[in-house]
């Protein structure tokens, strides 16, 4: 089948919303935002609101009330919450790289990383010490280049760490050979290591969403994250196990580990303040169950 569709100008496309049922009120400003935002990426805070099919047109028509500010509405809302999200991320990747480190040096030394009978797979080990060496040696950071100029061996794992990508950190930890290595990193967010492990994987895939603008508020992931039982129990109803592909779950964990590695970042309140002053957004589209809001994670 070939595409035939052709494209529309911008004021074009905004014709197009109005022919299918949508209210704009200022037209100047939908319009600025269309050139600027993308048709298709804004379609994705208003597919929600699309009706059924016009059967002269071929159009799916918009559900009555729809307007273009609440679609925005969404789209700003979701720009803001990535934002949060990776800075709740970049706190994690730093505290946990910083764990990662210290243990395995105190533990066996500052080399402890080139050594691959400390890590369960000697193949993964060894395409994670090529990527690593691939890093450093493309690095331009001032106490990389001061390492390698004054040591006949490679950097010491504590600044090795530092160049990692959060997705190579993720396959260090998961690597860990160990019950005890991984325990005492885990420990340090009062998590199991399977939970911290699966939860790192899972952090990968939603940092390369947010880092590439993409949506997030509703989105159903296909890496999920374990959940974690002992945690269930003690903050009932912050963890949503019948929702395990969706973002609440993500966002109480990212809250749960702040509290250990960014105590004072405020990061659960700022999140809980975003989604409740955009009407728009329903929370359990995102997976929170009713009165998630007044549960002692969130508060």
């Amino acid at each position: 089948m070939k595409f035939t569709k052709p494209p529309l100008s911008f004021q074009a496309q905004l014709a197009l919303l109005k022919r299918r049922g949508m209210a704009i009120d200022d037209e100047a400003k939908a319009l600025g935002c269309l050139g600027h935002l993308n048709y298709y990426r804004l379609r994705a805070y208003w597919i929600h609101m699309e009706g059924e099919k016009d059967l002269t047109t071929g159009d799916h028509c918009f559900k009555p009330g729809t307007s273009f500010e609440d679609a925005l509405a969404l789209y700003v809302f979701d720009r803001k919450l990535r934002l949060l999200v990776m800075d709740a991320i970049e706190r994690v990747e730093v505290s946990v790289r910083t764990r990662w480190a210290n243990h395995l040096a105190l533990t066996y030394g500052p080399h402890a990383h080139l050594e691959p009978a400390r890590f369960r797979s000697a193949v993964q080990h060894s395409r994670s010490l090529d990527d690593l060496n691939k890093e450093i040696s493309r690095s331009t950071e001032t106490f990389i280049e001061h390492l390698i100029r004054t040591y006949d061996e490679p950097p010491p794992i504590w600044a090795a760490c530092e160049v990692m990508s959060f997705g190579q950190l993720s396959r260090w930890v998961g690597n860990l050979k160990f019950r005890q290595d991984r325990k005492a990193i885990a420990l340090a967010y009062g998590l199991d290591a399977g939970v911290l492990v699966s939860f790192l994987h899972h952090l990968t895939t939603v940092r390369n969403l947010c880092a590439h603008h993409n949506r997030l508020w509703n989105r159903r992931f296909t890496v999920t994250m374990q959940i974690p039982q002992s945690l269930s129990r003690v903050h009932a109803g912050s963890f949503n196990p019948a929702a395990d592909r969706n973002l609440a779950n993500t966002l109480a964990m990212l809250a749960w580990v702040l509290r250990s590695a960014s105590p004072d970042s405020a990061w659960s309140r700022r999140v809980k303040e975003l989604i409740l002053a955009t009407p728009q957004v329903d929370p359990a589209a995102m997976g929170f169950a009713a009165g998630w809001h007044a549960l002692s994670l969130w508060t």
